[in-house]
């Protein structure tokens, strides 16, 4: 079955010094202590350990050949967004990931599709650069769950949502900069407790703020599954129903009557939550998503679609068509 993944990150394999250019931050660069590993450096701290499936799409190549995977949805890593930084700053950093993603797209047009990074911290410049990167062949935008930890329904992104409905540009939620990270940093809790949560901040802050209201053609997904807000979507509804004075006050309608009108990816570790899910919002809104190269991503990118016990057509929806609906292509 033809297999688009669209939950997937990259990363160039090297990195100017932003931290000695712009005089602050701290800034990723890498480190390539040895051949095909490198750190991701955080400042003078360790952030992460990657390999070169982030960075060359070669081994990318092979690596989804192996996992029946015919296409990838590639996106920077969200450490990478940088809404901390200065706007023009940010912008800079931006224009380097996405040029870097369009070189690969331009050398496999026929494996790769691209969804750009923008300096959320700036709306102004955010479009622009949205605007850029869609004129250079991008699909869509990867945004974080918050930024700089204000609610994506905050009128300061209406400009934002209205030139991506403009563009039918696709919009990747992720999660980063989990809220009370700093009060769990034991057990790797910010990734297995606060991501899930981000996600739901997100959607639930879109729903109650009314931004699916005034931009009915969104093309939202959101990733892990849509987090934890589908297996709580019931306790949401009950709150909206019996504190409509603190819930409902920008927006009256049931949560409820948004399932279905976003899209989620599969990576939910599970076969009954993934059938729950598609129970939910319907399988035209489900998309192969694996987080790619990560571990906590799908260990096999597609396995869990592939041995769900789900009819071949509902596996041919998951793993193709809805990305393909997703990202008009």
């Amino acid at each position: 079955m033809f297999t688009i993944d669209t939950h997937t990150h990259i990363i160039p394999k090297h990195i100017p010094d932003f931290n000695k250019k712009f005089g602050y931050g701290d800034f990723i660069m890498l480190d390539h202590h040895e051949k095909g590993r490198a750190w991701m450096m955080q400042g003078s701290k360790r952030f992460r350990e990657i390999t070169e499936n982030c960075w060359d799409a070669e081994t990318r190549i092979r690596e989804m050949e192996e996992h029946k995977a015919d296409m990838q949805v590639i996106c920077t890593i969200p450490v990478m967004f940088s809404y901390w930084a200065k706007a023009n700053d940010g912008l800079e950093v931006s224009k380097f990931l996405n040029d870097d993603i369009a070189t690969t797209l331009n050398v496999h047009p026929d494996k790769f599709i691209g969804l750009a990074t923008i300096p959320m911290q700036d709306t102004k410049l955010a479009v622009q650069e949205l605007e850029r990167a869609m004129k250079n062949g991008f699909k869509g935008v990867q945004i974080g769950s918050n930024v700089n930890n204000l609610n994506l329904h905050e009128p300061q992104f209406d400009e934002f949502f209205a030139a991506c409905e403009n563009l039918n540009a696709a919009i990747l939620v992720h999660p980063w900069q989990m809220m009370g990270q700093e009060h769990m940093t034991k057990y790797w809790l910010p990734w297995l407790v606060g991501m899930p949560a981000e996600i739901s901040r997100a959607i639930c802050s879109m729903i109650f703020g009314g931004v699916f209201e005034k931009y009915k053609k969104l093309k939202m997904c959101f990733a892990h599954g849509g987090g934890s807000f589908l297996p709580t979507i019931s306790r949401i509804e009950h709150g909206w129903d019996c504190r409509p004075d603190l819930v409902a006050i920008d927006n009256p309608i049931n949560p409820k009557e948004y399932l279905g009108k976003f899209w989620v990816d599969s990576h939910v570790c599970d076969h009954k939550m993934l059938q729950y899910v598609i129970d939910l919002v319907g399988v035209d809104k489900v998309m192969q998503g694996s987080d790619y190269p990560f571990p906590l991503g799908e260990a096999v990118p597609g396995e869990l679609v592939r041995t769900a016990p789900l009819s071949d057509k509902e596996k041919e929806i998951i793993l193709g068509d809805s990305a393909k609906s997703w990202l008009g292509i």
